[in-house]
């Protein structure tokens, strides 16, 4: 496979732009490549600089549910920038994409559009200060909530990936407040809240975690937190940026039954635009100004092309009954394909799912947190990860981030990707 142009591309990238990236994952550090330069994405594939077209399971990290350049989605984006790309006032599109918002998610009554899952989740834990009169909140292990300095502590994800730190640059003032726990184990939590009585405003948390791979919160622990939060009047924060209207049309929420007071979304609300939100119960979103005290504002909130995608892509959804039996029935298809390659090899490697997000670990080990997750053999994902490229299939190019099915990708697409499975792993 030729990549003379994207390394080329690479190469001039790193004089101008920190480690030649605007994200640090993209770099392919982990992975020891140079990064790929795409020129353009129909579907389920991208083609790159150099004209190599690859089956594409990032999705732009979630949000291209429905596949790249949808028909629909691309003209309704250009019909909304004949008439400028922002306002910097209101428009009518925020009031349709509100107002689907709620209908799908029932526990948001009042929801405000922002420009990224990082702001969203900013926000929603200076709301939850502001509306609980506590400064502490509690994430957990391999949950990130974006790279809000409150959140970039034991972050998973991309600080994972490259093996960082807890960030510098984060203070030890803004860092004691940020007490962490263990992801689905309730001692754990249990622990800390009896020793920060009175002091904890929020508990976020990830209930499908994305950002140390896939990995499901239990049914039970996600009670069990809604339990606690509840007695002991704290709220709970669901980080719903990748798994909103991703696993249901709900989200996570709704495949759990567990009702959050707050929920933060991103990715698929943009139909691939920048955007963010977060809503939930009216008595804490009117805390919000211009309604109440807390204070949050952007530019470009509520941009009027990013409002325009996020409705076309939600409407294209609401509109297909058996969308999500759909997109289940691809990925269960994908997933035994390669569970059953994995069986054939003699290979004993873990596998998980939830809906249209997976992750092959390279352990022999159930993953159920983070510490699970990272007796996963990198050094062997890394290989794997260049042999799959080389045979036409793109992964996220860390074990840490899960993959992604839209409702784009074919019988033929999946039959591909087991077909180099099976050559690509050891």
């Amino acid at each position: 496979m030729n990549t003379t142009k994207s390394s080329e591309l690479f190469a001039e990238a790193q004089k101008h732009m920190p480690g030649g990236v605007n994200s640090p994952v993209r770099a392919f550090k982990s992975v020891g490549r140079d990064p790929l330069y795409i020129a353009s994405a129909k579907g389920a594939k991208m083609r790159d600089v150099d004209g190599n077209i690859f089956i594409d399971y990032i999705g732009s990290w979630g949000p291209m549910i429905l596949g790249h350049a949808e028909p629909r989605v691309i003209r309704a984006i250009q019909a909304a920038a004949e008439d400028s790309t922002s306002f910097g006032a209101s428009s009518e599109k925020e009031i349709a994409l509100a107002k689907l918002i709620k209908r799908f998610v029932p526990s948001v009554e009042i929801v405000r559009m922002v420009n990224s899952g990082t702001e969203a989740t900013m926000s929603a834990m200076r709301l939850a200060r502001g509306f609980t009169k506590r400064d502490k909140i509690i994430k957990f292990e391999g949950c990130y909530h974006g790279h809000g300095d409150s959140f970039l502590i034991k972050a998973g994800s991309g600080v994972a990936t490259l093996g960082l730190p807890d960030s510098p640059g984060v203070t030890q003032s803004t860092a004691k407040d940020t007490l962490t726990a263990r992801y689905n184990d309730i001692d754990s939590v249990h622990e800390l809240v009896d020793s920060n009585r009175g002091q904890i405003a929020a508990i976020f948390i990830e209930p499908v975690g994305g950002n140390m791979g896939c990995v499901p919160g239990r049914k039970e622990f996600l009670q069990a937190l809604r339990d606690l939060c509840d007695a002991e009047q704290i709220l709970l924060i669901f980080d719903e940026v990748m798994t909103g209207f991703r696993l249901a049309k709900g989200g996570a929420q709704e495949l759990y039954g567990i009702a959050p007071d707050l929920t933060t979304f991103g990715k698929i609300i943009g139909g691939g635009l920048p955007v963010g939100a977060y809503g939930g119960r009216a008595e804490i979103m009117k805390m919000i100004a211009p309604s109440g005290p807390v204070y949050q504002a952007g530019t470009l909130s509520g941009n009027p092309l990013a409002m325009t995608a996020g409705f076309e892509t939600l409407s294209i959804i609401d509109e297909t009954p058996d969308f999500y039996a759909r997109l289940e029935a691809k990925s269960a298809y994908l997933a035994d394909g390669l569970a059953a390659a994995l069986k054939d090899a003699n290979l004993d490697y873990t596998i998980n799912r939830v809906g249209s997000m997976f992750t092959v670990f390279f352990t022999g080990s159930e993953v159920v947190d983070f510490d699970t997750a990272k007796h996963s053999d990198t050094q062997k994902f890394a290989r794997y990860f260049g042999r799959m490229l080389e045979r036409g299939v793109y992964l996220p190019p860390s074990q840490f981030e899960a993959c992604f099915v839209s409702i784009a990708h074919s019988t033929e697409d999946l039959d591909q990707t087991i077909a180099a499975f099976r050559e690509s792993v050891e």
